[in-house]
């Protein structure tokens, strides 16, 4: 007999359900089921609440806390919001703690008290290795697992952000679950963000991630912070890029770039000059995209290689673009531009690591992949930008300008665009090359 006053909550997607089972019909994940608090009559409780006038809210002194690091500071929005849950993921080994470790030492020579909770390493441990990035020494360290033990030492500290490494490590002694479940961690997650509400503290949450690439522990643990952050990067190579993927108080588009040295995360604040530092002028395959990326102009090197295939079924690879896009851009370049690209092996790479997801790539992937097949280098002060479409037309896209103007700060003197936006475009020590369409771009190029 089912009682009807009992109900079972998912920890993974919050699907409600009259009796416990092995595993939710919803979300189909094993042992998320937990109880709902119920009130003795089998209702829940009431809770009385007032409500007021958003005019009437004091706002002095919530202004953004600056961790002193500019490009961790821009993909935040400006700073950490007081009393924001910030989730960090990666790869094991990438530099998560190294980052955390790093921003609550701007913190302190901001004036802020700041906490760092490890639950991976002793005292001694995260000593060394604050001695080795030449972290101030000031800072406030606990070697603790135990939630309500860590919460009682930041309210009498009376810290202003708090670094917890990692949250799987964290157990809450009102869940029976093992440490690292769904449950514990959404119980976890749930108070911290509690306690952060009421008395302003904020925290940094360092989270690991699967196989797949997704930080471990249920979807609802993205839902309930404020924002999550994903740090990425080859461990084999020196460059690191934080990326916002949610973000309740700035924009999810923005990238920081840092450079992993033996002192530690250095940031990088010319991004452009740093992808395209290795850049071979002459060389076929080559072309160069001015991109955006939140508030910021990036110019990275789009490189293709075509090669006649010797299979029944050509390969086509992307690192950086969309498959899907990729393939639509080389029938157009088919059927459009006449370049018989069928029989073709086709490879695409955007160098430095970065992926580009927007369609004002269009053209300069056009481009690379005609110089590689036509095996002709295309301009070395040329950048490229516009969307193709089905019928070989190039359209507009958007910030032209702030593209151009970053181009020409690094040098380029021309730019292939789309012809309806050049009469609008003023941009000094820029040539524009109108470019209605695919066939009209090989003329240009080949001549």
């Amino acid at each position: 007999m089912v009682d009807r006053g009992v109900s079972f909550v998912c920890s993974s997607c919050s699907h409600t359900t009259g009796k416990w089972l092995g595993r939710c019909p919803n979300c189909g994940e094993w042992n998320t089921l937990v109880q709902a608090a119920h009130g003795p009559d089998g209702r829940k409780p009431s809770v009385q609440a007032e409500s007021v006038k958003l005019g009437a809210i004091a706002t002095q002194g919530y202004e953004r806390l600056s961790t002193g690091i500019e490009e961790f500071d821009r993909v935040l929005g400006g700073g950490i919001v007081r009393g924001a849950l910030i989730l960090v993921g990666g790869d094991p080994g990438i530099g998560k703690s190294t980052l955390a470790l790093i921003a609550m030492d701007g913190l302190i020579k901001q004036g802020q008290k700041s906490l760092y909770v490890t639950g991976e390493e002793s005292l001694q441990q995260l000593r060394l290795r604050a001695r080795r990035l030449g972290i101030d020494e000031s800072m406030d360290a606990l070697a603790e697992t135990a939630l309500d033990a860590i919460l009682g030492v930041v309210e009498r500290n009376g810290s202003d952000v708090v670094v917890l490494d990692s949250i799987q490590t964290m157990e809450s002694p009102t869940t029976a679950a093992p440490r690292g479940s769904a449950a514990q961690l959404k119980e976890i997650t749930d108070g911290l963000m509690r306690f952060s509400k009421q008395n302003d503290v904020s925290f940094v949450i360092v989270g690991h991630v699967t196989k797949e690439g997704a930080i471990a522990g249920p979807k609802l643990l993205e839902h309930m912070v404020d924002t999550v952050l994903y740090f990425e990067g080859d461990r084999n190579m020196n460059f690191r890029i934080l990326r916002a993927i949610k973000n309740r108080f700035g924009s999810t588009n923005e990238i920081g770039v840092f450079e992993m040295k033996e002192t530690g995360l250095t940031e990088i604040r010319n991004p452009s000059a740093l992808f395209l530092s290795d850049r071979q002028a002459r060389k076929e395959g080559s072309a160069v995209f001015p991109g955006i990326e939140g508030t910021r102009a990036l110019l990275v090197e789009i490189q293709s290689l075509v090669s006649h295939s010797y299979l029944a079924m050509p390969r086509r690879t992307a690192v950086g673009i969309d498959q899907t896009r990729l393939s639509m851009l080389i029938a157009v370049l088919d059927k459009r531009a006449g370049l018989g690209l069928g029989a073709e092996d086709i490879y695409i790479n955007v160098v430095g690591g970065v992926s580009i997801d927007e369609t004002a790539s269009d053209l300069c992937v056009v481009s690379a992949l005609a110089s590689s097949y036509r095996r002709k280098a295309l301009s070395a002060d040329a950048v490229f930008i516009g969307e193709v479409g089905l019928t070989g037309e190039v359209r507009a896209v958007g910030m032209i300008e702030k593209r151009l103007k970053e181009a020409e700060k690094l040098g380029f003197g021309r730019a292939y665009v789309p012809a309806n936006t050049t009469k609008e475009l003023k941009v000094p020590g820029i040539e524009l090359i109108a470019v209605k369409d695919t066939e009209a771009l090989m003329e240009l190029l080949f001549k």
